[in-house]
C-alpha cells in the first residue's frame, strides 16, 4: 500500500524545507510517523539511511515503524563468523544484513518490532525515547515492570531482555533505534545467534549475551501491533503531532527516489562480509587414516573477507607437501566463503587427474575447512 498523495507532499516539505528561523523555535512542533509495508531487512535498512541522508529532521521528528522475515542483523564493526551460525542460517534461509549503526546483533522476525527515533543531532537521546517505550508499554498494560538500563536496554521483570538499542550520529542528524521482543521464535534466534566456529581471533565489537524474553509470553494481549499503535500514539502525544501511521513502500522510487540502490549495497557480499575488521582463525581438526587420527593445523588471515594469509600444514604422508602448498596458494585473494572453496576442489582434478586418494583426501580438506566458514 502506497501512502496517500498528500502524504507525499507532507513528506517533501520535511526534505525540502529551510531550518526555521531563531525565533521560531520550537512553538510549532511537527514530525511524522512511518510504518513500512515490507517485510524485507535490506529494505527496511534502506529506509533508515535514505531518511538519515535526505530528511531535514529540525523540529521535525520522525518515527519509523518496521519488522522483517528472519533474518540476523550484525552491527557496523562486527565479525558476522563471530556472531551466529552461518551455515545454520544458509541451511533454513535465513537473511544476514550489516547495518551501519554499531551495536550488537540481533535476530528478526515479525514478532520482533523495530522502532527508529530520527531527530537532529543536537536533540539525539537515547533514554527520552526508552521512556516514551515505557510509557506506551505501561499505558496498554500498567502491571508491566519494566526499566530502562544505563546500557539502554529494556528490562522485563528485573531480568528478561526486551530490547536493545543502537544508534548512529551524523554531522548534523542522528538516529536511535531499538527492538522490541513481543513474540519472536526464541528457539531461532539462540540457535541462530550461537556462533560454532573455533579459533576466532578478531578485535571486533563482540555482543553480550542476554536472557530474553516475549512481552506475549507476559500478557497475551500484547500483541504487535496493540504494540506499535501504543507507541505511535504516545511518540504523537510527546511530540504534538497527528496520531496516524503513514503506510510507506520502501521500493517507492517517487517517494524515496535511488532508495533501491541503497538496498542493493546493503545485500552484496562487499557490504555483509567485506566490511569485517580484519581477523585470523587458528584451529584444528583431526582426520582418521589407518585406525589412527592425523592432526591438521589451519592458520588463516582475512582482510575485507578475503584469505590473506593461508597456513595448512597437514602430514606429508597423508598429502604431500606441494599439493598442500598448492592448496595454501590457490586460498590467497580468494573470498573467506563455501562456495569459492568449492570452486578450489577443481584444482586438484587439473594437478593430479588420476589419483583418487588425492582427490579424497583434498575433499575431505576443503569440506572441513568449509565448516569454518
Amino acid at each position: 500500500m502506497l501512502i496517500p498523495f498528500s502524504m507525499k507532499n507532507c513528506f517533501q516539505l520535511l526534505c525540502n524545507c529551510k531550518v526555521p528561523a531563531a525565533g521560531f523555535k520550537n512553538k510549532v512542533k511537527s514530525g511524522l510517523i512511518f510504518q513500512s509495508v515490507s517485510s524485507d531487512i535490506y529494505q527496511n535498512l534502506a529506509v533508515e539511511d535514505w531518511i538519515h541522508d535526505h530528511v531535514n529532521l529540525e523540529g521535525k521528528p520522525v518515527l519509523f515503524l518496521w519488522r522483517n522475515s528472519p533474518s540476523v542483523v550484525i552491527g557496523r564493526h562486527q565479525n558476522p563468523w563471530q556472531e551466529c551460525n552461518l551455515n545454520l542460517m544458509r541451511e533454513e534461509g535465513v537473511k544476514l544484513a550489516r547495518r551501519r549503526s554499531g551495536g550488537g546483533t540481533v535476530y528478526h522476525d515479525m514478532g520482533n518490532i523495530n522502532l527508529t527515533f530520527f531527530t537532529t543531532k543536537k536533540k539525539y537521546d537515547r533514554m527520552q525515547n526508552l521512556k516514551l517505550v515505557v510509557r506506551a508499554l505501561k499505558a496498554v498494560q500498567p502491571q508491566l515492570d519494566i526499566q530502562a538500563t544505563k546500557r539502554c536496554d529494556l528490562l522485563l521483570d528485573g531480568q528478561f531482555k526486551i530490547s536493545g538499542t543502537a544508534s548512529k550520529i551524523g554531522r548534523t542528524t542522528a538516529y536511535h533505534h531499538c527492538t522490541l521482543l513481543c513474540s519472536t521464535d526464541r528457539t531461532s534466534l539462540s540457535s541462530l545467534l550461537k556462533s560454532p566456529y573455533q579459533g576466532i581471533r578478531s578485535n571486533a565489537t563482540a555482543s553480550i549475551p542476554s536472557i530474553v524474553k516475549n512481552l506475549l509470553e507476559k500478557d497475551p494481549t500484547l500483541t504487535c501491533e496493540v504494540l506499535m499503535n501504543a507507541i505511535a500514539a504516545e511518540y504523537a502525544a510527546y511530540h504534538q503531532i497527528d496520531n496516524h501511521i503513514n503506510l510507506i513502500n520502501p521500493t517507492d522510487e517517487t517517494l524515496f527516489p535511488g532508495i533501491n540502490n541503497k538496498a542493493r549495497e546493503l545485500q552484496t557480499w562487499e557490504w555483509i562480509y567485506g566490511k569485517t575488521p580484519k581477523f585470523s582463525i587458528n584451529t584444528s581438526f583431526n582426520v582418521l587414516y589407518e585406525q589412527s587420527h592425523l592432526e591438521i593445523k589451519i592458520f588463516i588471515d582475512i582482510k575485507d573477507g578475503r584469505i590473506e594469509i593461508c597456513n595448512i600444514e597437514a602430514p606429508n604422508h597423508w598429502l604431500p607437501l606441494e599439493i598442500c602448498d598448492k592448496l595454501n596458494s590457490s586460498f590467497i585473494g580468494s573470498k573467506f566463503c563455501p562456495n569459492e572453496i568449492t570452486m578450489l576442489t577443481n584444482i586438484l582434478h587439473r594437478t593430479c587427474p588420476e589419483d583418487d586418494e588425492l582427490h579424497n583426501r583434498w575433499n575431505i580438506l576443503c569440506e572441513k575447512i568449509k565448516g569454518i566458514m
